[in-house]
């Protein structure tokens, strides 16, 4: 049995690094066409350019999921698809504080990014896939959707929710063909990790993994690719945590 996306049309948020990049990179080599989203407007516009250059099968858009006004903007651009097979959120911030200090502001902008935006992307683009009973969504959250510890409250409470929201939308889209599932990373070397770790940190949760190391963005692609292929005919509704054992000790 071989992985193919050859004629499938597949949108990825936060895809210009960490695993949302990994994910597109590997999906790009087995035939894919891709929608993909940064925040960043210069490096959108370059990756456009070298697309074009190179007649590649990608189409980078620039999107804030923190910002109504561009994420709106964004679900119109859409309807120029004709069908989108699959949809990856992936975009995600993770702003660290204990309860006594978080802001208000951190609360609204982490719940706009890691679940307001998928759910209105997923109310978006299902409409395509119903139509052609077919489809496959991907959430990906966090091992924080199932624990939690300090600093995370916030953070857990998005993913913990993204996880639910994947759950329920199963449900309602299992009859027309469509599988929906939610992965959670454990501790993976992105820049995401690095920006909230310090080196000894790192060190000392390699130590509490049974596997003894951190993930990387290819162990999380791999079951993602799984997830979303047609290899995958009956898993809908479930969370899969790769996080080399982390959260079972």
């Amino acid at each position: 049995m071989q992985l193919n996306f050859e004629n499938e049309t597949i949108l990825i948020t936060g895809a210009t690094r960490g695993i949302g990049e990994q994910i597109a990179n590997d999906l790009y080599l087995l035939g894919a066409t891709l929608i993909l989203t940064g925040t960043k407007p210069k490096e959108i516009e370059k990756l456009n350019v070298l697309a074009t250059k190179n007649a590649q099968r990608k189409k980078y858009f620039c999107v804030d999921f923190s910002d109504e006004r561009s994420l709106d903007l964004f679900l119109n651009e859409l309807h120029a698809f004709e069908r989108i097979d699959c949809l990856i959120n992936n975009a995600g911030i993770n702003r660290l504080n204990t309860i006594d200090n978080a802001e208000i502001l951190d609360w609204n902008e982490m719940l706009s990014v890691n679940l307001t935006a998928p759910f209105k992307l997923i109310k978006n683009v299902s409409e395509k896939m119903i139509e052609n009973n077919y489809g496959r969504i991907l959430n990906v959250a966090s091992i924080f959707s199932k624990i939690s510890k300090e600093r995370r409250s916030v953070y857990s409470a998005t993913k913990f929710g993204l996880h639910g929201l994947t759950v329920g939308v199963s449900n309602d889209l299992a009859r027309h063909n469509i599988l929906v599932n939610s992965i959670s990373p454990g501790f993976v070397l992105t820049e995401l990790t690095k920006k909230n770790l310090s080196v000894s940190e790192m060190d000392d949760l390699k130590n509490q993994v049974p596997a003894r190391r951190l993930g990387t963005v290819q162990d999380i692609s791999k079951v993602a690719l799984f997830l979303i292929s047609n290899l995958n005919q009956y898993l809908t509704g479930q969370n899969i945590i790769v996080d080399g054992g982390f959260t079972n000790v």
